[in-house]
């Protein structure tokens, strides 16, 4: 009989994560082959925009991170006061532009809601591969794909 314990455990979930990590090793060949080389490191990416008038206040950025010869864009975000200028699609761009060149990814991923900027992506030619409708309820998640080659 099984005991079910729901404890935060930081040991725990890196056993676990260990593990699958194992597992798919084993089942996947292309896994297998990234195991302890570049492309299987988590590389942080990001970019930060300071403001042209106060120097060190931040004007936007992009937190993101390379893995598998993909970029992931996590978290995009730009000032109000610098919005509508530009920015945006630039920071997008320079992080595309590091990935490509200084990373070789051959594809960029991010996700965003449907009150965020699904069309601002799209205006920067990604193409939405899931719409994930009531996520949460009354919300639709969007995960766009660009290839950077």
């Amino acid at each position: 009989m099984y005991t079910f314990d729901t404890t935060v455990s930081a040991a725990r979930r890196d056993l676990l994560v260990s593990r699958l990590r194992e597992t798919n090793t084993r089942r996947s060949p292309v896994l297998a082959a990234m195991r302890d080389t570049p492309l299987d490191t988590d590389v942080p990416l990001h970019v930060h925009a300071l403001g042209p008038e106060d120097g060190d206040a931040l004007a936007g950025g992009l937190v993101g991170h390379v893995w598998g010869r993909w970029l992931h864009v996590d978290y995009l975000w730009v000032d109000e006061h610098h919005r509508r200028a530009g920015l945006g699609g630039r920071l997008l761009a320079r992080a595309e532009e590091i990935a490509r060149r200084e990373h070789d990814c051959l594809f960029a991923r991010v996700g965003t809601w449907d009150f965020q900027a699904p069309d601002f992506y799209q205006l920067h030619d990604y193409t939405i591969a899931l719409a994930l409708p009531d996520y949460p309820p009354g919300v639709t998640d969007y995960l766009l794909t660009k290839p950077l080659t």
